[in-house]
């Protein structure tokens, strides 16, 4: 794996309530020159972004209800489709987290067959956040089996904001569970080349991490070749990186 083929998987993040236009501006350009595949914001600055990245393939992602999932479906509804119109060509929605914890499961899946055909209406991929952390194994896997049904574009383990983030564990639950048309995007906590690539070994093939700058350097730095690849055969704390 090459670090341009790395830097394919990210999501490059900057989610934090007091971001400014200098520092979306600085997402926006690293997102450019490493080639990520995304840049994952809140949606107020979507419009902004979206003129940062103009002429680029990297994709504006906007965080619905993000990060508690905590609104109604209709107003959630209404953040997609007015980021959607201010130039968002993918959407993280939150689930309602304590629906799923009191196994309301018909509630979580009206909740993502809505957002997933807004998203499809309008062709732009949309993830589902489950925020793992707050939920047992046997819920994870039945999100995953709603979103089996459902097929939004990704099922994403955290918003990095809660107690717990992205577990190989539950990234290998998640990928067994959603079956081979959803996707599994793993976020939260992920800072080390060694943890994202057993993310991507786990079934992964997005990483949200605000650290792909570093991650991508790191890889640059490890036994490569002239252009960045790292030698066949080569591990990563037993993680075999000779794709």
């Amino acid at each position: 794996m090459n670090r341009r083929q790395l830097a394919s998987y990210f999501d490059h993040t900057l989610l934090k309530a007091y971001a400014t236009e200098k520092e979306l501006t600085a997402l926006c350009d690293e997102a450019r020159a490493y080639g990520f595949k995304m840049v994952a914001i809140n949606s107020s600055p979507v419009r902004f972004c979206k003129e940062q990245l103009k002429d680029t393939p990297v994709h504006v992602g906007a965080a619905i209800s993000f990060p508690l999932g905590q609104t109604t479906v209709a107003v959630k509804l209404f953040e997609a489709e007015t980021a959607i119109s201010e130039g968002a060509d993918e959407i993280d929605y939150v689930i309602n987290v304590g629906m799923a914890r009191m196994h309301c499961w018909d509630y979580i899946e009206d909740e993502m067959r809505r957002m997933t055909e807004l998203c499809r209406r309008r062709g732009v991929i949309v993830k589902a956040i489950f925020e793992n952390c707050y939920l047992e194994k046997d819920e994870i896997a039945e999100l995953a089996r709603i979103a089996a049904r459902v097929k939004p574009d990704f099922i994403k383990t955290s918003t990095g904001f809660g107690t717990g983030g992205a577990t190989v564990e539950d990234v290998r639950l998640m990928k067994q569970s959603c079956g081979p048309d959803v996707q599994v995007k793993a976020a939260g906590g992920i800072r080390t080349l060694s943890d994202c690539l057993a993310m991507i070994e786990a079934g992964a093939t997005r990483i949200g991490t605000s650290s792909g700058v570093k991650l991508v350097e790191e890889l640059k730095r490890m036994g490569k070749l002239n252009n960045g690849d790292l030698e066949t055969g080569t591990s990563v704390q037993g993680i075999h990186l000779g794709r």
